[in-house]
């Protein structure tokens, strides 16, 4: 007979509405006439008979119901010990199923978990919630873990409960905020959410916030993923990086959009069906050839919406499912690791999408976000802004980044809109933001949380890069956090990326009164650990490609733009260069169409990509180019004065004297013949780059390959050049010895 069970925790359970279902459910001890016996309840929705059978006998004990809607409970025996056991259910039309019960097992997390969790120092957060397939007592499942402090009641569903959020509540740990359960039987390819109540209103269903796979868009579900099943190829690779000092590195850097980047078979609508894996190979074989040493990819995290570029993520630790899965992608990072090709993403800490199965109120209250819209929201994007005074709201984020740095071995992360979370008031108005207790603008809790995140990642991941895009002047973005600074180890050079397209969008008889848009940088292109930027944000929206940015008629155009690239590669600082400008594109890019690869019929579009191709294999060739971006010793001016004639020119010093490059840069049409360039040494110097040179698709003016320094005194220098400076273009030269020392 069963016991009495109360009829206001049936109702509870019946109603999914019990605070602590592990409580009622399963098996328990209890007092029938004065005596200790065991009951095993459970509830199962639409079963027409349950069994309870001993794992280790298979004696079976029938089950009575004790409610028509579902509710089962079996009495056993005064001084039956407990036992293992499982659940064989009749359902209707006779089929049958038997099954370990999920209120049967322990909490799978840990005290020690449980107290890093609730403090916010979690650095591996994701291998305690999220869901992970696991075997427990013999029995294989998955367990499922989710923050959500304020909720009254969470389940989990997926069609294993045919999405019934009664039927799997999960057990909550008080003062961590953290819900939990061990699911039998689900396996790695399962589909889920979190159904949650809030406190008030109706309940409502989530994606997970740490789900490891989701579905393709537009479906939003998380899929169960086992993280361990991939088997790397890249110890070296991992190995060296942990050892080398990237940042003092050659480093030319490849933006790339996966979804169009390439297409199989030249489709060219939406993501053209395009798969991490058949990606790798062709990225990496372009990217070599090229001579780029990283690739940076537009965010792969989960995002519902393509325009988006992946800049409003839902799936923080989900690699999109357009292209594959989270196997495939880590395929894709090692292949390119196996051919010496470094991987950044683009990780987007500063703010979150709207979407209902998103963070967005995520147990009915502003978990992720302030509550206040003057400081939870970003009036630009028309997203949310995670409050960093949170601690578990840092914990997540920094975990995040870790995650990808050590479990998809990404060499390094482009933090997006760093302005935008240092400054209280940006983008909004007087009245629309909460000054800081100082009646500052500046976001201390931002400040705080990307130091904790870049304190963190140079403490576990030795090698990796943390780099910022901050557009204002922010000081010490780059320098240490022993010496006040936020820790970066580069920054985008938003200043230099302005004034330089602005400079190369004049007319060359208008260029003489911009001067200053080109040497202003070098005032302080030495204050931080700089990274030069032509990325996607300069090719959209209205703002024209880079090849039609540039003044004149198509050769003038071609021209300009070598010329404004060889600059570029001169000038100290890393480089990063988004896909398609070295292919000379006519149109905007737009994420819903491959690159123009067919441009690549016509000379000029060809001597454009053997130009990049070529400006690379110098560039990583000579120490003097990137042995001292850093610092002042490694760039002279020549002259930076000729303002009349709109030429620049100056030197570029690696740690051997030996490396010395001469640069010299004609921002007008007009050939200079017997152009004088100082130079601090005797000796022959050949021309080690001409973009003017037939095979670019220039006029071929220059000066036969080389020319010897005479001593004429020119520019305060002993020796001089004099030069046949070709129109609106750039010359580098080398001593010709100097290879030989």
């Amino acid at each position: 007979m069963p016991i009495a069970t109360l009829e206001h925790d049936v109702q509870q359970i019946i109603h999914a509405d019990h605070s602590d279902p592990f409580g009622v459910l399963g098996m328990h001890d209890a007092q029938l006439n004065g005596e200790r016996v065991l009951v095993v309840r459970a509830f199962l929705p639409s079963a027409e008979e349950v069994t309870v059978v001993d794992a280790a006998t298979g004696e079976a004990t029938a089950m009575e119901s004790t409610d028509a809607a579902g509710f089962w409970e079996a009495t056993f025996p005064a001084g039956t010990n407990r036992f293992e056991y499982r659940l064989r259910i009749r359902w209707p039309a006779g089929v049958e199923d038997e099954m370990a019960d999920p209120y049967a097992f322990p909490s799978v997390l840990e005290g020690t978990d449980l107290y890093l969790l609730g403090e916010g120092t979690d650095a591996e957060l994701y291998r305690k919630l999220g869901a992970h397939p696991r075997t427990i007592r013999g029995v294989q499942g998955a367990s499922f873990a989710v923050w959500a402090p304020n909720a009254r009641r969470v389940s989990v569903v997926g069609p294993f409960n045919l999405w019934d959020g009664r039927r799997h509540a999960m057990r909550m740990h008080p003062g961590v905020g953290v819900w939990e359960i061990f699911i039998p039987g689900v396996e790695p390819g399962e589909i889920y959410k979190y159904e949650i109540r809030p406190k008030d209103g109706p309940s409502f269903v989530k994606s997970d916030p740490v789900a490891f796979r989701s579905e393709l868009r537009p479906e939003t579900a998380s899929i169960v993923h086992d993280l361990s099943t991939y088997e790397w190829n890249d110890g070296e690779w991992v190995e060296q990086r942990g050892a080398t000092d990237a940042a003092c590195q050659p480093m030319s850097i490849y933006e790339v959009h996966l979804g169009s980047w390439r297409h199989p078979d030249g489709d060219t609508d939406g993501v053209g069906g395009v798969s991490y894996r058949e990606i790798a190979h062709e990225l990496a074989d372009y990217a070599q050839e090229m001579g780029f040493t990283h690739v940076e990819l537009l965010p792969v995290m989960e995002h519902p919406y393509d325009p988006s570029w992946g800049y409003q993520v839902t799936g923080y630790f989900a690699p999109t499912s357009r292209f594959g899965t989270p196997d495939d992608f880590k395929y894709l990072v090692d292949h390119l690791h196996q051919r010496g090709i470094g991987v950044f993403l683009d990780w987007v800490p500063g703010h979150f999408p709207r979407d209902q199965h998103g963070l967005r109120r995520f147990d009915g209250t502003a978990l992720y976000e302030h509550e206040d819209p003057r400081q939870g929201e970003q009036p630009d994007w028309g997203t949310m802004v995670f409050n960093f005074g949170r601690n578990e709201v840092r914990n997540f984020l920094v975990s995040n980044a870790l995650f990808w740095l050590e479990e998809y071995h990404i060499d390094g992360l482009r933090v997006d809109a760093v302005a935008s979370m240092l400054y209280l008031d940006y983008s909004r108005e007087e009245g629309e933001w909460i000054p800081n207790p100082f009646g500052g603008r500046e976001n201390l809790e931002a400040i705080g949380f990307l130091k904790q995140l870049n304190g963190s990642v140079r403490e576990r991941v030795p090698g990796a890069l943390m780099i910022a895009e901050e557009s204002t002047s922010w000081p010490g973005v780059t320098h240490s956090l022993e010496r006040g600074g936020l820790g970066f180890h580069l920054k985008w050079n938003m200043g230099w990326m302005n004034d330089f397209l602005r400079f190369m969008e004049q007319d060359p008889v208008y260029r003489k009164h911009h001067f200053g848009l080109i040497t202003f940088s070098l005032m302080y292109a030495f204050s931080e650990q700089f990274v030069l930027p032509l990325s996607h944000d300069e090719v959209v929206h209205g703002k024209r490609s880079l090849l039609d940015k540039m003044p004149g008629d198509a050769w003038q155009k071609f021209a300009n733009l070598r010329l404004a690239l060889g600059l570029m590669w001169g000038h100290p600082g890393k480089q990063l260069f988004f896909m398609g400008g070295e292919l000379g594109q006519w149109r905007e890019w737009s994420e819903g169409r491959e690159l123009d690869w067919n441009l690549l019929e016509y000379p000029l579009h060809r001597g454009m990509q053997q130009w990049v191709r070529d400006l690379n294999a110098v560039y990583r060739q000579e120490p003097g180019l990137w042995q001292r971006d850093f610092t002042s010793d490694g760039f002279e001016w020549i002259d930076f004065h000729d303002v009349e004639n709109t030429i620049v020119s100056f030197l570029r010093r690696g740690e051997n004297p030996e490396d010395e490059l001469v640069f010299v840069c004609n921002f007008t049409p007009v050939p200079r013949v017997n152009y004088r360039v100082g130079v601090p040494h005797a000796g022959a110097y050949r021309e080690v780059l001409n973009s003017d040179a037939e095979v670019y698709g220039g006029s071929n003016v220059g000066n036969g390959g080389g020319v010897e320094a005479e001593a004429v005194e020119a520019q305060g220098r002993p020796y001089s050049l004099c030069l046949v400076l070709p129109p609106l273009g750039v010359l580098v030269l080398k001593r010709s010895d100097a290879d030989e020392v």
